[in-house]
């Protein structure tokens, strides 16, 4: 079956090209994945998958009946959106939307999605139990477009058993996949801090309150302070943007920051959610200033089945070869796949898009990411194994 899989995948290679050319260059923002949406919802249709649901307005549910669907339900998740972000790569696929691209992979997701839709739909009188397709919006922004799927019943109708989804890895070359099993990718925060003084003329020093020196002193002392209570835990606190209205002259009332916290520890993440809290009011006390710091709870950590991470293994070992499975080290990126994690089995594998000889060197993020086409081929052939296997 295996071969029987792979041959497929071979004989529709370029139309799988051709739908990720299609959605890299026509990029959609955050819940704005209109367009994104109907292309999946008419290319399923074209190959015969025609249970679609749609979740809010742009998510999308499709299902795929095997024998005694009722059985067992294997789900795999790919990303509708793309980043604000102005490619620079110079490809007939550029993308046409100024300021939005598919800088983390996204575009590929989908395709390895649809070519995996079409393996299954052509094999479904030789599995047992149902697929579940899901295309969720907004894994680029909070609340994550995996929670709001959830909250809108994903999980069941029919009760999802496993979940599976497969990630872009630019540091990996293309023909590799990467697989770690338990804890992988850390939980992730968003911070708002403001910081209220009193604004004047800058030569009048007794008569302002600078609360870009309180920030600058606040900073630096809430960074000791979540370092000593880390107890070695690993962990990302970091600001990467402060701003104010204020001139060479002017002291401003009002200055703002906006960082991330990262951490592998859930409880030590919550509770330190509190501590922060309580230093950075007690802090401005002690200034004579005002303020608050915001703490927008992101993505739990992404925790990889054992059992399931370890079958992902052995088989993508049959059809790759034991040299193109690699263990891959615990990263303190995220994503909400994770929230998936915490209600169901999963595994969330990455696959190796690099190929230095084309220049395909670019990381995530980076106005000319790209990939290596035959990552397409890769990714499908693994993802439609992994769910027939499952399946049977």
């Amino acid at each position: 079956m295996i071969n029987k899989i792979n041959l497929i995948v071979d004989n529709i290679f370029e139309k799988i090209i051709s739908w990720r050319k299609k959605i890299h260059s026509n990029p959609e923002l955050s819940f704005k994945e209109f367009e994104t949406s109907n292309f999946i919802i008419d290319t399923l249709k074209t190959i015969g998958v025609t249970d679609i649901k749609k979740i809010g307005p742009t998510g999308l549910v499709a299902l795929i009946r095997g024998k005694n669907p009722n059985s067992k339900c294997i789900a795999v998740r790919a990303e509708l959106d793309a980043l604000p972000i102005i490619e620079d790569n110079l490809i007939e696929y550029k993308s046409k939307n100024h300021g939005v691209m598919h800088a983390c992979g996204h575009d590929v997701h989908m395709s390895c999605l649809l070519g995996t839709a079409y393996v299954l739909n052509e094999l479904k009188l030789s599995f047992s139990g149902t697929v579940k397709l899901i295309f969720q919006p907004a894994e680029e922004l909070l609340p994550g477009g995996a929670s709001i799927m959830i909250k809108n019943g994903i999980l069941s109708n029919p009760k999802i058993d496993e979940i599976y989804a497969l990630h872009v890895f630019p540091s990996l070359n293309v023909g590799k996949v990467g697989l770690r099993s338990g804890i992988y990718m850390s939980a992730c925060d968003e911070l708002f801090l403001k910081v209220i003084g009193k604004g004047g003329h800058a030569a009048l020093p007794n008569q302002y309150i600078n609360p870009i020196n309180i920030i600058s002193e606040l900073l630096i002392e809430l960074q000791k302070f979540v370092h000593k209570l880390s107890n070695n835990s690993k962990y990302i606190f970091v600001f990467g943007k402060i701003f104010s209205d204020g001139s060479t002259n002017i002291i401003p009332s009002e200055v703002n920051a906006m960082g991330t916290f990262r951490t592998l520890d859930e409880n030590w993440r919550n509770d330190l959610h509190n501590k922060i809290k309580s230093f950075v009011k007690n802090f401005l006390i002690s200034k004579n200033a005002e303020g608050e710091i915001i703490i927008k709870k992101g993505y739990p950590v992404l925790i990889n089945d054992e059992k399931l991470t370890q079958n992902s293994i052995n088989l993508f070992k049959k059809i790759i070869g034991n040299e193109n499975v690699v263990k891959i080290p615990i990263r303190m990126t995220s994503d909400d796949f994770a929230y998936y994690c915490h209600r169901v089995p999963s595994c969330y594998f990455r696959i190796g898009v690099r190929n230095e000889k084309k220049g395909i060197i670019h990381g995530v993020h980076n106005s000319r990411f790209n990939i290596d086409d035959d990552a397409l081929k890769v990714g499908t052939k693994l993802m439609s194994n992994l769910v027939f296997k499952s399946l049977n």
